[in-house]
């Protein structure tokens, strides 16, 4: 199971290197027809993607630390690399989204009335076909690799590209006599840069300070009940390394039960968590139980 895991943050990678390469490429692209065509909200967009470079460089960091072995300093394994890295992307594209609100937001004080060049509006539309295209490549490969990175890489390109489409729609604007529509649209992106950033860091926060599910956690212990032999569930705890849960509990059994007995009930629990419902790891503690 645990090779398993590493295979796919192997495979993950593809994902991480295919953004990486499809950012840098529409970034110069959106940038320098941006500059040369006056268009604030090509330019917002091309700033963007510049922050999705750097998110997918820490995204490929994180995935290739993640599969260091345990070490003595890291006796759980490197697991958490990756969301370390995901957190400081966050930080990274709030600088550049709160950049990008100030100098939109300067443009609408100071009313430029600079229309952009229409061919900056077909741009914007080929590079949201591009990023649709790369969108759908990760999505596929986080269902075959069960990755969570990969999965919001995915959902950041799909984003891409429905940013694409509104700065096309606000260059489109401008060339109907509505020239302060693209300083809005670049206003609107450097929000939703804002916003993505918040998103990751605090899903990055609540993992790195083993926030967990309750949900899920009354799942399993509904689970773990339904197990013969096993008459109580005295704690149940969850946390995250990168993609992977693991679980500690204490379940409660009879207490005239033998230890071998006891140990199977416990290596059952272990194996309808670990096999039937992905848990990395699962760490049971039995007591007995209190009977009357």
């Amino acid at each position: 199971m645990i090779q398993d895991k590493y295979l796919n943050l192997k495979l993950s990678e593809r994902g991480a290197i295919i953004s990486i390469a499809a950012y840098l490429c529409l970034s110069v692209l959106k940038l320098f027809i941006g500059f040369t065509m006056e268009s604030r909200a090509l330019r917002a967009d091309g700033f963007n993607n510049v922050t999705d470079i750097v998110a997918s460089v820490a995204v490929l960091i994180g995935l290739r630390l993640s599969q260091r072995p345990a070490d003595s300093d890291h006796p759980y394994g490197h697991w958490k690399s990756e969301t370390i890295a995901s957190l400081f992307t966050s930080f990274v594209m709030m600088a550049v989204g709160i950049q990008v609100l100030f100098d939109s937001g300067k443009s609408l004080i100071a009313g430029h009335e600079e229309t952009p060049d229409i061919l900056s509006a077909w741009i914007g539309l080929f590079c949201a076909v591009v990023m649709f295209a790369v969108y759908r490549y990760n999505k596929n490969l986080s269902m075959k690799t069960n990755s969570a990175s990969v999965m919001a890489a995915a959902k950041d390109n799909l984003s891409d590209a429905w940013v694409s489409v509104g700065a096309s729609v606000g260059i489109f604007g401008a060339q109907l006599h509505l020239p302060w529509l693209d300083s809005v649209i670049a206003l609107l992106i450097g929000l939703l840069i804002c916003k993505t950033a918040w998103d990751i860091f605090r899903e990055s926060s609540y993992n790195l300070s083993d926030g967990f599910d309750d949900t899920l956690l009354d799942s399993f212990n509904r689970i773990v009940l339904s197990v013969k032999g096993v008459e109580g569930v005295r704690d149940i705890r969850g946390r995250t390394y990168g993609n992977n849960m693991v679980i500690d509990l204490v379940i409660l059994v009879d207490p005239n039960m033998g230890l071998k007995e006891a140990h199977k009930i416990s290596s059952q629990v272990e194996d309808v968590l670990m096999e039937k419902y992905d848990v990395f790891d699962v760490h049971v503690h039995v007591e007995p139980s209190e009977k009357s």
